[in-house]
């Protein structure tokens, strides 16, 4: 976990910057990290390949980034290397990771870092995996065939009725139906998905788990997050400003096992997501519009520069290698969990705890508690990292 405690420091300008605590998980520092401006996934990920979490924080509190930083680090930084690492600084020492934990943890929502058996298994193989993944509802849901779908905010009654039909139908035939929770075709996918009682839906947005965006999706936010999930890379309190959403596709397509575009311009978020799908080996079925609809043009170059078509849901199924009104077989489950084991699982909330948490958050005697947590590490649902126990979400099929 964290690094062995040091004394306080003084950075640059005079700024007492506090020593990393051991009392804190590695995902305290890495929040902190990744509430900084200007430190999105790419360098997040550039940062902790140099540094442990801990101290990482600790150079970037300092004010020593540049100094200390290994040449991949420094290429990620770019030509503003040093301007980033004033600002990261300045924006540090206004900054506690003890709070910002302890807000999330009182939050409940899930966080789950690279390293961590909790991580989600699309991630940890996808050619650029996130550093921290934040969730709310079940990222156990994260199991079986998945598709995405996404378009335009735009869209007309077409293609809306479109998107939802494949939703729904998807979702009834054991595919879960993966989107960006955006106004127009991403909300079609979703409602559709929710209209029957098939495959969880799961979602990724561009902003922390308490701002919702687009506002008008608040409830369809939620009833995801019920019967699904819904995922983030950014900490609570963090806006979706437009260069968040590219990361956001990148997840989208390293969640899914096919890409759907419905309707799309020419240019455009689903058309990056095309180009991060094709980068992953990902295929792309495309749904033909009109040829004079211009919500319609990206999609129909797409089928003109031989992507495969999608008419129906059953175009879908058999791209999966599933025959229309059939389910690919899911991946093997682990032991079902008593109900008393289940009540200590609940209680982790997808979240690091430690023994002491979890003897408060249960109630059970310690030496009860003890066996039950090795029975439920040896069945597969809970890992031990550290000092600190973490549940261990499903493997992704």
């Amino acid at each position: 976990m964290g690094a062995a405690p040091i004394e306080p420091s003084t950075g640059r300008g005079g700024a007492v910057v506090e020593p990393p605590s051991a009392a804190l998980p590695d995902e305290a520092y890495v929040i902190a990290l990744a509430s900084l401006d200007h430190l999105g996934p790419r360098r997040l990920v550039a940062l902790l390949d140099a540094f442990d979490p801990a101290s990482a924080w600790r150079v970037v509190s300092l004010g020593r980034v540049v100094a200390e930083a290994p040449p991949a680090l420094i290429d990620a930084l770019g030509t503003h290397a040093e301007k980033i690492e004033t600002d990261w600084r300045r924006q540090a020492v206004r900054l506690s990771p003890a709070q910002l934990w302890e807000r999330h943890v009182a939050s409940g929502i899930g966080i789950a870092l690279r390293a961590a058996a909790s991580f989600p298994t699309p991630f940890v193989d996808d050619i650029e995996p996130p550093s921290i993944i934040f969730s709310s509802g079940d990222p156990d849901v994260i199991i079986g065939p998945r598709v995405a779908i996404v378009g335009t905010r735009d869209c007309t009654r077409y293609g809306y009725d479109i998107a939802r039909q494949l939703g729904a139908e998807l979702s009834e035939a054991g595919v879960g139906v993966v989107s960006g929770l955006a106004l127009g075709i991403d909300g079609a996918a979703h409602t559709g998905a929710l209209d029957v009682h098939g495959a969880p839906p799961v979602a990724v947005v561009g902003s922390g788990l308490d701002v919702v965006y687009p506002r008008r999706h608040a409830d369809l936010w939620r009833r995801v997050a019920d019967r699904g999930v819904v995922l983030t890379g950014h900490p609570l309190g963090t806006k979706p400003v437009a260069w968040h959403f590219p990361a956001r596709n990148r997840l989208i397509v390293a969640l899914a096992d096919l890409l759907i575009v419905v309707e799309s311009q020419l240019t455009g978020g689903s058309m990056h997501t095309v180009e991060e799908a094709v980068r992953r080996d990902v295929p792309v079925l495309a749904v033909p519009g009109p040829v004079t609809s211009k919500v319609s043009a990206g999609t129909n170059k797409l089928l003109y520069d031989g992507m495969s078509v999608c008419r129906e849901p059953a175009d879908v199924l058999v791209a999966l290698g599933l025959e229309p009104g059939g389910r690919r077989k899911a991946a093997e489950r682990r032991p079902a969990p008593s109900a008393e084991d289940r009540a200590i699982l609940e209680a982790f909330e997808w979240q690091p705890a430690t023994f002491d948490h979890l003897v408060l958050r249960t109630g059970r005697d310690l030496l009860d508690l003890t066996v039950a947590l090795d029975r439920l590490a040896d069945a597969g649902w809970v890992d031990r990292r550290g000092g600190w126990y973490e549940r261990i979400a499903k493997p992704g099929g």
